[in-house]
């Protein structure tokens, strides 16, 4: 009876043994997130020859760091937009094709273990982008990225990665605003779903299919969902918080793509808590989600602890074996970046683009006339603190100069969508004064009307991203700050002193982001619908306008950059005094 007792006692340890799991009771999960790196691998800036404050190399020396410690598994992710933003992925992407593309190299070095797709890596065009999908060891995600021949996603949906006996799943997403943007030749045999509707299939899918212990949602696209939509019914550019809210079952939500550092936790529609990490851009912090699971028998399921931070890079050494290993590399890139191309006169300077007709801008424009023949150029500030001295001009200034890789188009505008998109451009760019003490540039206020300032820099904001902020040249106009936007403009003239009028079809040169619609620079500005743009477009060059730029200099040899004084502001006896006020409050005193 006793033997016959102890076997069954046996049986039943046994069989509450194997349906047990197999998992330890507790594992403690830190899962990591770089986004927007934009091709920053090195901790050498090789544009603008300075230290930067983070890198891949030094993402890596934390991650070893991580590793090291054997209680917690550690995962590494990427969000998005690491080919594009700096000599190294622009000298991979197109000038040295024919070998592996060396950012991959670097991704897989380090054991991530996924990627989202971003909307600048579908930039460089479908022999970059599946080129370096398939050099990659790691899946690379976009669910609402369709295939139009088969209807399911171009890119991988999601991945299951397995550790210490967990199943964790990853939705990957990317903004779905790309057709905004760029040319539809460039992500041609895919069209991009919107994110809630995405999410809330694929999460079905994946709870019934795959029974997750722990659901990722990474998502190259920002956090506030009232950002970028220029008519009602479009896809929403920025939606992460909105699919953590309105879609239940994620744990963590890694957001990018807006550049802006976020550290939060939102209730969903269910009622519990996801938390949302965005680490901002360039690998200036990474995000972390420190997770511990706790299997609970009686329920069968694990009960989580998820808490998260940004952590910044600035304090990390680059890892030598890192560098070491890439050394042939970057001293390649670094050759590419140091070739001189010609000579300048004089030095140009993107602060002075921000008060009024600038060097800076106008040599684009200049390049933009030259390259298209067009009536009227249209071009946007891309930065505000980048300036090009005098003397020798090397390849990197170019990367300073112009950051995008924008193709140059040339549109057809009557004169009153030209003066539409100038009063829709300088409505988002300057304030309506009032008096002389008024500010002249149109800054973020808070509730109390006072000045909203980055918590990362201590400077006051710009309401609107100043790279929608757009001047033209070839004519002559006026903008009076006194007058509220949509009454600002007054074309005085051709800039050759021939009539403007109205009603007349002018060409026009313009960069692709705009000329798709991105910035609603033409849609909400110049008023044309989104699905005539095609149809406005005559001609597009083949190569970026960076390049454009390059050729045109080196044919001249030595150029002389000047402003074309082409516009001005006015009142001038409230402009001057202003503009003092505000470059000092955004850049400090003049040196």
């Amino acid at each position: 009876m006793r033997k016959i007792l102890l076997i069954v006692a046996l049986f039943l340890s046994a069989a509450l043994f194997a349906q047990e799991p197999k998992q330890p009771r507790t594992v403690h999960l830190k899962i990591l997130e770089t986004s927007d790196v934009h091709g920053c691998v090195f901790p050498q800036d090789l544009v603008y020859q300075r230290t930067r404050r983070g890198s891949l190399a030094q993402v890596e020396t934390f991650v070893k760091q991580l590793r090291a410690d054997k209680k917690q598994n550690v995962i590494l992710l990427d969000n998005g937009d690491v080919l594009q933003g700096t000599p190294f992925v622009y000298f991979y992407n197109y000038v040295d094709t024919d070998t592996i593309h060396q950012l991959a190299a670097v991704m897989n070095y380090m054991g991530y273990a996924a990627g989202t797709v971003g909307n600048h890596d579908i930039e460089p065009g479908h022999a970059v982008y599946d080129k370096f999908r398939k050099e990659i060891d790691f899946p690379w995600m976009a669910a609402n990225a369709v295939d139009d021949a088969t209807g399911k996603p171009y890119f991988k949906p999601y991945v299951i990665l397995h550790r210490d006996g967990l199943k964790i799943a990853v939705l990957g997403m990317i903004t779905p605003a790309i057709p905004n943007w760029l040319p539809p030749s460039i992500w041609s045999g895919m069209h991009f779903e919107g994110m809630v509707k995405t999410a809330r299939y694929w999460v079905k899918v994946i709870k019934e299919k795959e029974h997750p212990d722990l659901l990722i949602g990474l998502f190259h696209s920002g956090t506030d969902s009232h950002y970028g939509i220029d008519v009602p019914g479009q896809p929403i550019e920025d939606a992460s918080l909105l699919v953590a809210k309105e879609v239940p079952g994620f744990d963590v939500v890694f957001a990018g793509h807006d550049h802006k550092p976020s550290d939060q936790k939102v209730l969903n529609t269910a009622g519990k808590e996801v938390l949302v990490l965005d680490p901002g851009a360039h690998a200036e912090r990474v995000s972390v989600a420190d997770i511990t699971l706790t299997y609970n028998p009686k329920t069968g399921q694990y009960q989580k602890t998820i808490n998260g931070h940004l952590q910044s890079m600035a304090k990390y050494r680059p890892d030598s074996a890192f560098m070491a290993r890439f050394k042939p590399d970057f001293v390649q890139v670094k050759q590419f970046v140091d070739r001189p191309i010609g000579k300048f006169t004089q030095g140009i300077n993107a602060h002075n683009a921000l008060f009024g007709p600038s060097a800076f801008v106008d040599i684009i424009h200049q390049l933009q006339l030259h390259e298209t023949h067009a009536d009227v150029s249209i071009v946007s500030l891309l930065s505000t603190r980048a300036r090009i001295d005098k003397g020798e001009i090397y390849m990197r200034d170019l990367f300073k100069l112009y950051r995008f890789e924008n193709y140059l188009y040339t549109m057809r505008l009557t004169g009153k969508e030209i003066k539409n998109l100038l009063e829709y451009s300088y409505g988002l760019w300057f304030n309506t004064m009032q008096n002389k003490n008024d500010h002249l540039l149109l800054f973020k206020k808070d509730a109390d009307g006072k000045l909203v300032k980055s918590k990362w820099s201590g400077r006051p904001e710009l309401k609107n991203p100043y790279y929608n902020f757009n001047s033209a040249a070839g004519i002559r106009y006026t903008v009076d700050v006194s007058k509220k936007p949509g009454n600002r403009i007054h074309i005085l003239s051709m800039a050759d002193g021939k009539p403007f009028d109205l009603n007349k079809e002018y060409t026009v040169a313009i960069n692709s982001y705009q000329g798709n619609g991105g910035g609603g620079t033409l849609t909400k500005g110049a008023g044309i619908p989104k699905k005539e743009l095609p149809q406005r477009l005559i001609s597009s060059s083949k190569k970026d306008i960076r390049y454009l730029m390059m050729q045109w200099i080196e044919k001249q040899g030595t150029v002389t950059p000047k402003s074309l004084n082409e516009w001005k502001v006015i009142p001038e006896k409230w402009v001057k005094a202003a503009a003092k006020r505000d470059r000092e409050l955004l850049f400090g005193p003049k040196k």
